[in-house]
């Protein structure tokens, strides 16, 4: 007979250990959260070419950080989750669809697991402090890397949505063409998306033809030397006052900075939070994605609107992950308890 379930948060306090896993399309990171205290993330490179393997190092990284006082595991994923279910509806770069990921890592790790969005629990970590707590009520987190992904806390509480899958906000459409009526959709990030104009590729994109365009600049001299300019290069360029540089940024974060007015057109929110890989960038991108925002918010809203740079980096991703595991037990009414509940009353 497997161990019960450990004592819900009220029982058990909240000195507790949680773990916290944040797993990537590369990489799988680990810390733990226990005293209100968060660990020093342990990150190790992911070979998994199948879901099955990528759950059996998620599984072996959990076990090295667990102890005798763990009581819960939060994962987040850069993948479409149904979070009610715990299921993996769709994801790009971790090989699972319409995946059962948490009943599989319950069955394997014999603790309450928690999975949700990556950029959601970015948006847990920046809105509530070590001890579950939120510091601010309403609040859109922008991550800006490869890709645009997007979360929401709203009125103290996660958003998620009628099916988990709320904020994809990368795929709202800033710059879509429709002097003809709605074009035909392509394939996703869709023509026109705040991710197809705005995210890290884009830069990536930039930067490249900066170097082609003007050989006699930073990057062009940089990409005769047989470099493959990509985004890192345009921020350190930018960083040593190179203005072309200067000026890939610019036009990144102006493009941002219509979809931060969207957000704030639409949740009025206390803060929104930009971070991911690009953020490093710091106010070159900040900047011009914050003018931009505030000329296009319809007067008198977002009045008490902050907008700034994500405060916790590469540990973001598994400080939220923590956090929701700590969180779901202080509300004490998960599937994992009820389940276990039922089956021990049959």
């Amino acid at each position: 007979m497997p161990p019960p379930p450990p004592a819900p948060a009220s029982e058990s306090g909240s000195g507790g250990q949680v773990i916290g896993v944040d797993v990537g399309g590369t990489k799988v990171a680990v810390a733990t959260l226990e005293d209100e205290t968060l660990g020093s993330p342990q990150v190790q490179p992911t070979e998994a070419s199948s879901a099955e393997g990528l759950i059996d190092e998620v599984v072996a990284a959990t076990e090295r950080a667990r102890n005798a006082r763990t009581e819960a595991v939060g994962v987040g994923v850069p993948s479409v989750v149904e979070f009610a279910a715990g299921r993996v509806r769709s994801s790009v770069n971790l090989h699972m669809a319409d995946f059962d990921l948490r009943n599989v890592l319950q069955e394997r790790l014999e603790l309450p697991v928690f999975i949700d969005n990556d950029a959601t629990l970015a948006a847990v970590g920046e809105a509530f402090d070590e001890g579950g707590r939120a510091r601010v009520e309403n609040l859109v987190l922008l991550t800006v890397g490869t890709g645009i992904g997007g979360g929401l806390i709203l009125g103290g509480k996660v958003y998620r949505g009628s099916t988990g899958a709320a904020g994809e906000l990368g795929h709202t459409l800033v710059g879509a063409g429709l002097t003809a009526g709605a074009p035909e959709p392509g394939k996703f990030p869709q023509a026109g998306s705040l991710e197809s104009l705005a995210a890290g590729r884009e830069l990536d994109r930039i930067g490249a033809d900066v170097a082609r365009e003007r050989p006699d600049s930073e990057l062009g001299r940089w990409a005769k030397g047989g470099e493959q300019i990509d985004g890192h290069d345009v921020v350190k360029a930018a960083n040593e006052g190179d203005p072309d540089a200067v000026g890939a940024l610019r036009l990144l974060g102006e493009r941002l900075g219509i979809g931060i007015a969207n957000a704030i057109n639409t949740f009025d929110p206390d803060e929104v939070v930009i971070g991911g890989g690009v953020s490093v960038a710091g106010d070159l991108l900040l900047g011009p994605a914050r003018d931009t925002a505030l000329r296009y918010v319809l007067p008198g809203v977002g009045t008490r609107t902050e907008i700034r740079l994500a405060r916790y980096g590469a540990s973001a991703g598994v400080r939220g992950a923590a956090l929701l595991a700590r969180l779901e037990l202080s509300a004490g009414d998960s599937a994992f308890f009820s389940t276990r509940a039922s089956v021990e009353g049959a």
